[in-house]
């Protein structure tokens, strides 16, 4: 049996030293990473913000899923030596997957396509070009036919945060929500500091990154 769930990793702890008559108390607690709330500039900025939000939450558990069937490809491969046995091993995940979630990704836009392709390489430190190439045999058939052919995107496209605005937005939607517990926290594969990159996009004009992402790639 397949199983591709995956527990989510205990965030570190902070020992508190509590002094209770001449005497010492550890108490562990949760590191709490505080975000203030996003101010906008206009209702209509906020109406394109939280239309993006809506999008990454359609994609992000389909790049969770990604990360959890390359890790568990690469599990069940380990050992493996004939050529033969390992391409029967990925065919086996791949039409788990396709019986799972095949039709569930048929049914996304061209922009949580294109979310999703930046979102994989985030979780996997892959591109989803390089994880076709690599695992051609079982991984093609299903992500390449239910992205790429469907929204003809580029697979190579690379998340890039801290240089490109639209990431940044799609970094921005995540950590919020895993802050919210809307979305469930999955590690990047990626080196991504977030507080940095929130100081460097301070002035980000959200209306119109979307609005020329609109004008470029929806008309």
């Amino acid at each position: 049996m397949i199983s591709f769930s995956q527990k989510p990793k205990k965030e570190s702890k902070l020992d508190e030293m509590y002094i209770i008559k001449n005497d010492s108390l550890t108490i562990p607690l949760d590191e709490v990473f505080v975000i203030n709330k996003r101010k906008f500039n206009s209702n209509k900025e906020r109406r394109y913000y939280y239309w993006y939000y809506k999008k990454v939450h359609k994609a992000y558990p389909f790049a969770r899923i990604a990360a959890d069937t390359l890790l568990a490809i690469n599990k069940e491969l380990e050992g493996i030596k004939s050529n033969r046995k390992r391409k029967k091993k990925i065919k086996e995940i791949q039409e788990f997957m396709e019986g799972e979630f095949s039709d569930q990704l048929k049914k996304l836009t061209k922009t949580e396509g294109r979310i999703l392709i930046k979102l994989v390489h985030r979780q996997t430190g892959q591109t989803m070009y390089h994880l076709i190439k690599e695992y051609r045999s079982g991984w093609k058939a299903f992500w390449y036919n239910s992205t790429a052919s469907m929204f003809r995107l580029s697979l190579k496209d690379e998340y890039q945060p801290d240089t490109e605005s639209l990431d940044f937005i799609v970094e921005d939607v995540l950590q919020r929500s895993f802050v919210t517990g809307s979305l469930e926290k999955q590690e990047s594969k990626l080196d991504i500091d977030y507080p940095t990159l929130l100081k460097e996009w301070q002035d980000i004009d959200i209306e119109k990154v979307i609005t020329d992402y609109i004008n470029k790639y929806m008309k």
